[in-house]
């Protein structure tokens, strides 16, 4: 009797625990399907190349800093919570490292955040290399579900980006590392915030404004890097109700003023970065060139000074994709233009 009302308790008990307190165990060896590649996993890898602030910000949000030996390519300032842990870990390059500083640094797994570093144009190497000296390699799958890199270019995305594919890319490392209650958790915090970036835009959808992202330019009066119809800035324009007026597949294609000006954008909408790689990553550089061109100086957008700040990583396919959500969502509020 003792026995029975003793398992009759612990059933109840255990069935008020959070789903997250019976996340199973990885069993090793673990094979994960990566971007066209089967990798294989005979324990949690112990030292990681980080290779873009995105896998980086994703890591460290798994809490798996300690584990990170070396990262590279930054726009920007990490997520500020991170900041510390951050300062401690080698910084490689502000762009792409080379192959022999990544190898330096002796990992046993190389994350990447872009194909087109560790792929089969890899400007850092390709992922054979790695795998010929005993290092795994694995892609977010942000970066290949759906979109070709094969140009070494930003690619060309076939389907509409959606933040499922980083919720992927955070169950995939927490099984890889065997830590599945923190990805569980993660997940469900990101969708959380989610939920409440689309509930926060209720009286300021666009109502199929016309709006334009512009990343950055190569010269500054050339042609723009336009966020794509399928890209992470089409997802935050989409839950707007927003307009692209890029419709080509194209992650960031090259796009010339006088097309965009053809489309008349209400809104321009301003990547910020740290990183000067190209004459307009200046934000100020940017705007001087919205205000000063004679003919993009005519722009609806242009004339009222319709700009909205962006961090460059909520441009791109993140975590901080919602952040770019509430930044939008925030800034046709306050140029009046929520319906």
């Amino acid at each position: 009797m003792k026995l029975g009302l003793i398992a009759a308790l612990l059933a109840v008990s255990t069935a008020a625990l959070p789903a997250t307190a019976f996340a199973a165990s990885t069993s090793y060896p673990l094979t994960v399907e990566n971007c066209g590649q089967k990798v294989t996993f005979d324990k949690a890898p112990a030292k990681i190349a980080s290779i873009g602030q995105g896998m980086t910000e994703v890591l460290y949000s798994l809490g798996l800093a300690d584990k990170v030996a070396g990262t590279a390519v930054w726009v920007g300032p990490v997520l500020p919570q991170y900041a510390e842990a951050n300062a401690k870990i080698k910084r490689l390059a502000d762009n792409d490292p080379s192959f022999e500083s990544i190898v330096g640094l002796e990992p046993d797994l190389v994350a990447a955040e872009f194909e087109w570093h560790v792929g089969e144009m890899g400007s850092v190497a390709k992922r054979e290399q790695f795998s010929d000296i005993g290092v795994n390699t694995y892609i977010s799958p942000a970066d290949c579900v759906a979109k070709t890199n094969v140009d070494g270019g930003d690619g060309v995305r076939k389907e509409l980006f959606t933040m499922d594919l980083i919720y992927q890319e955070i169950a995939e490392l927490a099984e890889i590392f065997d830590i599945q209650d923190r990805g569980t958790k993660l997940i469900a915090d990101i969708k959380a915030r989610e939920a409440a970036a689309v509930a926060s835009i209720k009286g300021a959808e666009a109502k199929n404004m016309p709006i334009v992202f512009w990343f950055s330019s190569k010269e500054t009066k050339g042609d723009a890097f336009i966020a794509g119809k399928n890209s992470a800035p089409a997802y935050i324009l989409k839950t707007l109700g927003a307009t692209n007026v890029v419709t080509t597949e194209e992650e960031w294609p090259l796009v010339g003023w006088e097309t965009i000006a053809q489309a008349n954008p209400a809104v321009i909408v301003i990547a910020t970065m740290d990183r000067r790689r190209y004459a307009a990553d200046d934000p100020a550089v940017k705007t001087s060139f919205l205000e000063n061109d004679p003919v993009v100086s005519q722009l609806d957008a242009v004339k009222n000074k319709r700009f909205v700040m962006m961090d460059a990583q909520s441009m791109n396919p993140t975590i901080r994709t919602i952040d770019g959500i509430e930044t939008l969502a925030e800034g046709i509020r306050s140029f009046g233009l929520a319906n």
